[in-house]
């Protein structure tokens, strides 16, 4: 006998067997609508991609059911030009060459989904294998292998190209070899592989490929990055508007309003489950593709032979009588045109006037230069400033005459200078110390901006330099740095105070075995027939303990000394010896563990040895207090240094005490905010100064009950880090 619930179990089953049957005869009975879609990364990732778009709209749209038909970029426009397919998704490139030949208009612009983030533009990116240490910029490319997507590809070659032109390269003559792979994974294989020297892709790919395990993103250096707030793809051009989904001059306005809707109404839900992208928005304005056509004279806006002057004349002979009518007319009127002249001479004149009281109106000094480097112009501050007078500059360069050497004293190279490279890129540029020469000889510091100077046309025809003597406030600064060093210094002493006991219990140790050693000679020379050899091994045993003894009183001297201004390339593992002399006292007075993981083949930093040790000190004289509270036999503290990308020295400094609790940790780093009971507060926000003026970062990690981890990173010096780059490479090589 069958139960209800089986029954009820079949009958459910024949209902939904029936109403799948019925759906599928009405999908037979469905028009068939095709999507064509620009295969950029191959048939097979288009249709994984966008076949659940199509089945959305599929089940969305009635009636209808849309196909996916994947496009390469050769076969968009016989597709559009036959009509074989009713709606378009490519590049906007494209996209705005069929909407200029074949009518197609854009109903939506595609939403593409960085995490939580949706984007509607996306950009080029100029990437070179990071082992190719002779390609940095663009410039550099000359004379390399290149290669692109396609020649049509916004986003795998028309960008860049777009770059390169404002950068007086010419991708089709300024290497020795282009060419086009027809997907962008293939593009960064090729690089990847060392097929060619460099390449360029649309912004995603490389995340995209690294996410799937493809590529590693450390693999690669990117050529002319940019970054823009909210956009996180690397990126080296502009960014322009996404894909946009069009339909066809032959596709139905209600059909096209049914899928413009349909595409707009996909909520979060539908998004995460059945696409890879964020959604759609309404449709973004193309102008900027456009005029990127325009600059580059690629179809539709490719210029034809050259319209002369006879040409015109045979075309529009109508119009040339009108013409001559019209120079009779400007004939008459040239003596009025003469009067109207004369005026405005006047009014030239005023001007100039007024401009010059404007401009000596001014505090700070502003100077103009032409692209010659000739100064043109310059205020009455700047002659006050300097000395110097506009007709000192007619036969010099600004540049010889005002910044020709850094603060340093070095050589100030003409091709660096700022001035210049303003109105080379058309970028306005501020440096904030600098020094400017006087007429007498003298210097004196600056910060100034330098901002390209354009004529009525929007022709650039030079910079205008705005700068302001800053002599006061580097004086402010100074003073300020010295007092910061008291304050330092200050801390060391009062921490060596602290840590008297312990150093006194390691120096009691050598000195009571030296006398111990000394009354044990005295005796055995005092009852004779002692044997020399004996003799001369308690002489060594007193040797080795007062040279111990010496090395502890010298890296006390040392360590409670002013530091010194200048700073060297140290070893960190070597400073971390020298405090672990220190501290290793207290850490054995305190049973706790101290536990050394030191990288061997660490890079050398540039730092200030001093202020290293004091945040070494520091952050482990902490972890150390912090351990009081735990089982004596279970006080450990792990000091570890490793390398962090060949560009920072990474030191951790990691205890297993009870970690800090939430309400502190937030402000720990803040003046006066301690855990402590006797604590003033300082230290942290000390060691966080020490490390940010080396342009390092100090990071805090502690969960309450689970032990604490601080962790600093130290750049590796310029100099270290271009001999590491060579022998990586040289190892490559081998």
């Amino acid at each position: 006998m069958i139960s209800i619930k089986r029954f009820l179990l079949i009958s459910i089953g024949f209902c939904l067997c029936g109403l799948v049957s019925v759906t599928v005869l009405a999908s037979n009975n469905d028009e068939l609508i095709r999507i064509g879609v620009l295969s950029h990364r191959g048939d097979d990732v288009t249709r994984q991609t966008w076949s659940p778009t199509a089945q959305y709209l599929s089940d969305t749209v009635d009636s209808y059911r849309f196909e996916i038909i994947p496009l390469d970029f050769d076969e968009i426009d016989s597709a559009v030009s036959n009509a074989s397919v009713d709606f378009l998704l490519v590049n906007s490139g494209i996209y705005v060459n069929m909407e200029v030949r074949y009518r197609i208009s854009r109903i939506v612009t595609l939403n593409n989904r960085i995490g939580d983030i949706p984007l509607n533009v996306f950009a080029g990116v100029i990437f070179a294998r990071k082992v190719r240490n002779d390609i940095q910029d663009i410039r550099s490319l000359r004379g390399k292998k290149f290669m692109a997507v396609d020649e049509t590809s916004l986003g795998g070659f028309q960008m860049a190209w777009r770059l390169m032109q404002k950068e007086g390269f010419n991708p089709y003559k300024d290497f020795s070899s282009i060419s086009f792979a027809g997907t962008h994974d293939a593009v960064v294989i090729a690089v990847k592989n060392g097929f060619v020297d460099v390449g360029t892709v649309r912004s995603g790919i490389l995340e995209k490929m690294a996410a799937n395990g493809d590529i590693r993103l450390d693999e690669f250096k990117i050529i002319s990055p940019v970054i823009y707030d909210g956009f996180p793809y690397i990126h080296s051009t502009s960014l322009y508007p996404e894909w946009p989904f069009s339909k066809l001059k032959h596709t139905s306005n209600s059909l096209a309003q049914k899928v413009a809707v349909a595409l707009l109404q996909m909520n979060n839900i539908h998004t995460t489950e059945i696409a890879r992208y964020a959604g759609w928005t309404v449709p973004l304005d193309y102008q900027q593709v456009h005029e990127l056509f325009k600059k580059l004279n690629l179809p539709p806006y490719a210029q034809s032979g050259r319209f002369t002057l006879l040409d015109a004349i045979k075309r529009y002979w109508k119009f040339v009588t009108v013409i001559l009518v019209f120079l009779l007319m400007m004939t008459i009127m040239s003596t009025w045109i003469v009067r109207l002249n004369s005026q405005l001479k006047k009014s030239k004149r005023s001007l100039e006037y007024q401009h010059d009281l404007i401009l000596n109106s001014v505090c700070d000094g502003i100077y103009g230069v032409d692209t010659e480097g000739n100064c043109v112009f310059m205020n009455l501050s700047m002659k006050q400033n300097t000395g110097w007078d506009i007709s000192d500059f007619q036969n010099a360069n600004q540049h010889d005459l005002l910044h020709h050497t850094h603060a340093d004293g070095s050589l100030h190279k003409s091709e660096e200078c700022p001035v210049y490279l303003s109105f080379i890129d058309n970028q306005t540029r501020f440096v904030d110390d600098d020094i400017f020469w006087k007429k007498d000889g003298s210097s004196f510091p600056v910060e100034y901006s330098s901002t390209p100077m354009f004529d009525h046309k929007g022709d650039t025809i030079g910079s205008v330099v705005v700068y302001r003597d800053i002599s006061e406030r580097k004086l402010a600064d100074e003073e300020n740095r010295r007092h910061q060093k008291e304050i330092v210094h200050m801390a060391r002493l009062n921490t060596m105070g602290e840590m008297a006991s312990g150093i006194a219990h390691e120096l009691n140790q050598p000195l009571t075995a030296i006398a111990t050693n000394s009354f044990a000679c005295i005796q055995m020379l005092e009852s004779g027939g002692i044997a020399k050899d004996k003799l001369v091994d308690v002489l060594e045993t007193i040797g080795l303990q007062a040279e111990h003894s010496g090395e502890i009183i010298k890296q006390l001297r040392q360590f409670v000394r002013k530091e010194q201004p200048e700073r060297s390339i140290i070893d960190i593992n070597d400073l971390i010896v020298e405090v672990l002399l220190f501290i290793e006292p207290e850490a054995r007075k305190s049973n706790v563990k101290i536990i050394r993981k030191m990288d061997e083949n660490l890079y050398k930093v540039l730092a200030q040895p001093i202020q290293i040790e004091q945040v070494l000190l520091n952050l482990l004289k902490n972890s150390i207090e912090a351990l009081q509270v735990m089982d004596k036999e279970n006080r450990r503290l792990t000091i570890k240094t490793e390398v962090a990308g060949g560009n920072a020295v990474v030191v951790t400094i990691e205890d297993n005490g009870p970690g800090i609790d939430n309400k502190i940790k937030e402000g720990l780093f803040v003046p006066f905010v301690t855990s402590k009971n006797d604590g003033l507060g300082l230290g942290l926000s000390i060691s966080q100064g020490i490390i940010e003026s080396h342009h390092g970062k100090l990071y805090l990690h502690s969960d309450d009950g689970g032990g604490t981890v601080f962790r600093f990173t130290l750049p590796v010096a310029s100099e270290v880090h271009d001999i590491n780059n060579k022998l990586s490479s040289k190892k490559l090589v081998e």
